[in-house]
């Protein structure tokens, strides 16, 4: 017998990031040594408190069974604390926080649980390409609104036409922001907020990279006020604690939504082991200062990067938060024709602006997850290509 995927399988966008791999394999298979810039994989290993925690955790009996279907209490108390702590929010375990298998779970699962088929949704452009599956999966309408290097990579509502205005239900933000880097304000923030409530639109802010911030500590949408009564935040400890491979994150803010996914979760999953989620308490509940290093490096990275390109003519667009640089594309290109061009001729892979939407197509995004030695090789190997001003 033969079997043919289904029809929303096929629906689906192809996967930009396995696509992007693929090409990267392909290269070293002919024995290139290959400088990977187009991956968003943090380098770094776990910290050691957090492992011991999770050896320790592994070890109990009772981590073996089941856990509970929303999650451990005890892992949602410490959330609540790590928010009061960190960014003055307020939250109640029970009714606030949802415990996702990683961040990239909700962010694509979300749509189902509070859109109908045929609902509009809003989403940056260019933004997070698994955002797009969450579309196809719960069979809505997309509409997107550009975030243009004029306005800081924010989104300019004033845009937004009144048609589609009334039409949304559903509207992801991401800041620090994947591709660019840029932060948003609090200023932003609280426009934000009214325009949901005027339009009665519901927010979802990635807030992935929110330990990321370069020189200052980037804001959490729930620091505004009213921000629970319009929408939620997800975050991950993916890239806070260099634990992308352990599948945890959470979900937070407004009561009904947060109802909402943890509704589609039980139909979905059976929590997260619970060992994993032990180990998260540590790391949210502990020392802090492994967080503080990783900003350093990153800091470090991005200077060694974007100190390099600057001498061969080839500036930044200034990022503030996040892991990556993100990159102009010079005259005569394509985001995919130049990185294309970088891989064979450079051996340096990045990933091309136009896997992130038509408005990334200008730009190209350099994952910042190697040594400041190995960023500046990278610079001196595309030089020799000539393609800029100062080359």
């Amino acid at each position: 017998m033969k079997f043919q995927e289904s029809k929303i399988l096929q629906s689906l966008p192809t996967q930009f990031f396995a696509t992007l791999v693929q090409k990267v394999n392909e290269k070293i298979a002919t024995g290139a040594d290959v400088i990977n810039l187009g991956q968003g994989n943090p380098d770094q290993p776990t910290p050691d408190n957090i492992v011991k925690a999770m050896q320790t955790a592994v070890a109990n009996p009772k981590n073996h069974k089941y856990s509970p279907f929303d999650g451990l209490p005890a892992l949602k108390q410490a959330v609540a604390d790590f928010y009061k702590r960190e960014y003055d929010v307020d939250l109640n375990p029970d009714a606030e926080i949802a415990i996702l298998g990683g961040s990239k779970t909700g962010l694509v699962e979300f749509p189902l649980a509070i859109l109908n088929p045929g609902d509009t949704m809003l989403l940056p452009d260019p933004g997070y390409p698994d955002y797009l599956s969450g579309v196809q999966l719960a069979k809505v309408k997309l509409n997107l609104f550009p975030l243009e290097e004029a306005n800081n990579f924010l989104p300019d509502y004033g845009t937004i036409n009144s048609k589609v205005k009334e039409d949304a239900k559903l509207l992801y933000l991401n800041y620090p922001n994947n591709p660019t880097g840029a932060i948003a304000t609090s200023d932003f923030f609280k426009e934000t907020v009214n325009f949901a409530k005027e339009n009665q639109i519901g927010i979802v802010h990635d807030f992935a990279y929110g330990a990321l911030g370069y020189h200052n500590k980037p804001l959490s949408f729930l620091q505004t006020p009213g921000a629970k009564e319009v929408g939620i935040e997800i975050y991950t400890m993916s890239k806070t604690y260099n634990m992308a491979g352990w599948r945890l994150g959470f979900a937070i803010g407004n009561p009904d939504m947060i109802k909402a996914i943890n509704l589609i979760q039980d139909h979905l999953f059976v929590s997260v082991f619970p060992a994993i989620q032990d180990a998260a308490i540590a790391a949210l509940s502990e020392s802090q200062t492994s967080v503080a290093k990783l900003n350093e490096l990153y800091t470090d990275r991005r200077e060694a990067f974007e100190g390099a390109a600057a001498k061969i003519g080839w500036y930044a667009s200034p990022a503030k938060g996040s892991f990556y640089s993100w990159m102009p594309v010079p005259a005569g290109y394509t985001s995919e024709s130049f990185a294309n061009l970088l891989l064979d001729q450079a051996a340096v892979a990045v990933a091309p602006g136009i896997g992130f939407g038509k408005a990334g197509d200008k730009f190209v995004r350099i994952g910042l997850l190697t040594s400041p030695a190995r960023l500046q090789e990278a610079v001196a190997r595309i030089v020799k290509l000539h393609l800029f001003k100062n080359n």
